[in-house]
């Protein structure tokens, strides 16, 4: 039986390769980068010790750098497991839940039919560049021209010309034999509701659309007249052509995207989506080679999942004025529900008046470069929307707030980032409704406009209800200096870095699957730096050992002994019953990743806060003034935030406060 193209594509797209090889190897946990799709392990095909063999998602496709094995989906199923052809399919396809076409000769025929109108469309396409070059097409020349577009350009995207004329391309279709039938089937000429049909693009500079294999399935056509009913007319829906699952420059910002992880200096896979033809053009010809633009109409969804298979984070970049901001919203609201780890979007937005192609066209590529690498965050967009214009000058109004906040994120599909997206809000709006202390306004508003009004609302946590945090009662130092921690070590640890050490020497399968981030923490008390560096080969040499006691064992041999007793009586003496071994393992893992959240978030901040001292140290020696004053008011602002984060009890006290599982027992919070 033949499978036609569209059938095979559909289960390649349904089901990633990593799903199919995975079946039948082990991924290696250093070189594997699952957020970016990249997998290695050992080559099942030939013997070997060290991972070579690739495999990627966004290419669809293995390779073993040992042996040479390459290939994709089907033939790996071919060539691993034995089967045929027809078989490995339909295994697939039950991994897909796609049901099997039966055999038939009309889906036979259809197929065939579709090869023969990609003909057409490249015969077309040919046409409407042969009269961009020919006398009629001076004028559309002499446009592309003013746009800035240069000959190797207009060659590069098959830019070509549809003339003033009812019947042009219908007569050179039909002297090259293409009969009506197809020309309607095409798109290509207007056959409805008329005697005689016509072409449908008339007096346009026509754009060729490509499908992921690079055959031209449509056309967008730009009016030379003012006059025209519309600036921008597409190819109608055909065979060939569905506009909301296609994006322009698709497979060519794939292969610049996926170069780059290639380069001298390997970068994440990047893609940015911009509203225009013309922007996509303008920005491969000042270097940006991965753009690509949906065919004038909002962002679908299926042209978001196309997005998410060439980059865990698109940049969805947006026109500088009302609309351009409305449409981000949109695509916002489109986002939302589907985001999950590895997997998001972030926002660029130009200065007002500009799209992209104005801004490389006048001002070279370097301030787009700027507007990129400002782009916000998914959260940010909504908090800016909803937060940004608004006046919060009641309890109200600032509960209307919270109530549509909840409202929004709750319509997250991933449960761990929802909650964390509640988490965020919850603390964007603790920091916008702060009331005012000695330090001056404490009120931060993470827009950068529109800040709230009056006095805090909701009491010491903030706002109430679903975002409110518990109240802060006992701060960090205090509960270290009351729970005696080891007299004699030479400084006391942040309770998030007790939390940490202590979650992982009694739940130590979290190992297993984090040990990478596991590994990469870096501690600021230097006696946890010590007990971690004998910590990490203990769990490594372990094997099939590895257990708390196997750890306790092993660490009491080096002498932390004591120190494991104390940073285990430390989060009792806290109530952090999620710490503890007797915690249930999904209660631990929660508790080790909100720590951990917490912990980067922290030194983010430090960080933060000695890079602006530096430029305020250089810019005094400089004796530069004006950039002094913001300098101090964001060191200001970082400092502020750092206080805030040090004495936030909010996070790890609702540790104690989940679902109080241990082990089968429950477990109560009171001593």
């Amino acid at each position: 039986m033949r499978f036609s193209n569209t059938f095979l594509d559909e289960i390649r797209d349904r089901v990633p390769i990593s799903a199919v090889v995975g079946r039948r190897v082990t991924w290696d946990r250093k070189k594997t980068n699952v957020s970016r799709g990249d997998y290695w392990a050992c080559c099942p095909f030939h013997g070997e010790k060290s991972p070579s063999f690739h495999c990627e998602d966004r290419k669809g496709r293995y390779h073993c750098f040992g042996c040479g094995v390459t290939g994709d989906h089907f033939r790996f199923m071919q060539e691993l497991e034995g089967l045929s052809f027809p078989e490995s399919v339909q295994q697939l396809a039950d991994m897909a839940g796609i049901a099997m076409p039966q055999p038939d000769a009309q889906a036979e025929r259809r197929e065939k039919e579709r090869t023969t109108l990609l003909d057409v469309m490249e015969l077309a396409t040919c046409f409407f560049q042969d009269q961009l070059q020919s006398a009629s097409g001076a004028k559309a020349r002499a446009y592309l021209r003013d746009r800035g577009l240069t000959a190797r350009t207009i060659e590069t995207f098959r830019l070509g010309y549809a003339p003033e004329s009812r019947n042009a391309l219908k007569e050179f279709l039909a002297s090259k034999d293409v009969p009506k039938d197809q020309m309607e089937a095409c798109g290509l000429v207007v056959h409805e509701n008329v005697p005689v049909s016509y072409d449908r693009f008339r007096d346009r500079i026509m754009f060729p659309i490509l499908s992921s294999r690079e055959k031209v399935i449509a056309f967008g056509g730009r009016a030379m007249s003012p006059d025209a009913m519309a600036k921008y007319l597409n190819s109608n829906e055909t065979e060939l052509f569905h506009k909301g699952n296609v994006l322009y420059n698709f497979t060519r910002a794939r292969r610049a995207s996926q170069a780059a992880t290639k380069g001298p200096v390997p970068q994440e896979p990047t893609i940015i989506a911009v509203e225009g033809y013309m922007d996509v053009i303008a920005l491969h010809q000042a270097g940006v080679e991965n753009a690509v633009a949906p065919l004038g109409t909002a962002l679908t969804e299926n042209q978001l999942e196309l997005l998410w298979r060439m980059s865990p984070e698109p940049v969805l970049c947006f026109d500088g004025d009302g609309a351009g901001l409305r449409a981000a919203h949109r695509a916002a609201d489109l986002a939302l529900p589907h985001i999950k780890p590895g997997r998001s979007v972030r926002f660029a937005l130009l200065p007002d008046g500009k799209d992209p192609d104005d801004m490389v066209r006048q001002e070279g590529r370097a301030p787009f470069d700027t507007v990129m690498a400002q782009a916000r965050p998914l959260a940010e967009m909504i908090w800016m929307r909803e937060a940004g214009n608004g006046t919060f000058d009641t309890p109200e109004k600032r509960a209307e707030l919270e109530a549509r906040l909840k409202q929004i994120v709750a319509v997250i599909a991933d449960e761990n980032v929802r909650r964390y997206y509640q988490q965020s809000m919850r603390e964007r709006l603790n920091g916008f409704f702060a009331p005012q202390n000695q330090g001056g306004d404490r009120r931060q508003s993470y827009a950068g406009q529109g800040r709230g009004k009056g006095g805090n609302a909701g009491g010491r946590g903030g706002p109430g209800g679903g975002f409110s945090a518990p109240a802060r009662s006992v701060g960090v130092s205090d509960r270290l200096a009351r729970s005696g921690l080891v007299r004699g070590y030479q400084e006391l640890p942040a309770l998030r870095e007790v939390v940490l050490a202590i979650t992982i020497v009694n739940h130590p399968q979290l190992l297993l699957d984090e040990y990478d981030e596991i590994a990469a923490i870096d501690f600021e008390n230097r006696d946890l730096q010590r007990f971690w560096s004998a910590m990490l080969p203990a769990a490594a040499t372990a094997g099939a050992n590895l257990s708390r006691g196997y750890l306790i064992e092993k660490l009491t041999a080096q002498g932390f002994g004591p120190l494991v007793v104390a940073l285990d009586q430390q989060v009792r003496n806290a109530r952090l019953w999620i710490a503890t071994e007797q915690a249930a393992a999904e209660d631990a893992r929660e508790g080790y990743r909100q720590a951990l959240s917490l912990h980067k978030r922290t030194k983010a901040l430090r960080v933060q806060k000695m890079e602006l001292e530096r430029e305020i140290g250089m810019a005094t020696e400089a004796g530069d003034e004006v950039n002094i004053e913001p300098l101090l008011r964001a060191l200001s602002e970082v400092q502020l935030e750092i206080v805030r984060m040090e004495n936030q009890e909010a996070i790890i006290d609702g540790f104690g406060v989940m679902s109080g599982r241990v082990k089968g027992v429950a477990v109560g919070h009171g001593g």
